[in-house]
């Protein structure tokens, strides 16, 4: 198995990526979501204190995986794929990578705002890139909160494509990246 990507197939480095990132991404999704409606108290506290970390785990994964994928080719789409299912695949695609960025980096930003500069799984602890302002904090907690509905009709959209070419083309795009 390679490691770097090829012309027609995503190489082994990629794909740990995509795969361990969407997992990552899905339980934080659900957590966020499932989180925001606890009452206040320790459970709740953990949560988001986990919630946190993982979510800084995406940051910098994502940060190496834009490295990882300008020191790579990216497989080319099949020349049967119209010009704009292309086109709104890279754009899918761009707004993913986005979304990767914004998410972490709002919530790294909320919990500045805050007053609580969030820790990486105990090993450090992140400067606070903004100072501690409650209307910032709030306006920062809607702004998540669209991003992450924002995030997951893209997800869908990706999927959905992804599935559409296995089960109904039934060409390899999905294969490129098991």
């Amino acid at each position: 198995m390679q490691i770097k990507n090829t012309k027609t197939q995503y190489g082994i480095v990629n794909k740990f990526l995509h795969w361990f990132m969407a997992l990552v991404i899905i339980g934080l999704l659900i957590v966020g979501l499932y989180m925001t409606d606890l009452p206040d108290n320790e459970q709740k506290l953990r949560l988001f204190g986990l919630h946190k970390e993982f979510g800084l785990l995406v940051l910098f994964l994502v940060m190496f995986r834009v490295v990882w994928r300008i020191g790579n080719i990216v497989p080319l789409l099949p020349n049967t794929i119209p010009a704009w299912q292309k086109f709104v695949a890279h754009a899918v695609h761009w707004m993913l990578y986005g979304f990767m960025f914004a998410m972490p980096i709002t919530g790294w930003m909320m919990t500045s705002a805050a007053g609580l500069p969030p820790s990486f799984f105990g090993l450090f602890t992140l400067p606070s890139v903004i100072a501690p302002n409650e209307q910032l904090f709030h306006l920062l907690i809607t702004i998540h909160h669209w991003l992450a509905y924002g995030l997951i009709v893209t997800f869908l959209a990706h999927a959905g494509a992804a599935l559409q070419h296995h089960f109904i083309q039934k060409d390899d795009i999905l294969r490129r990246m098991l």
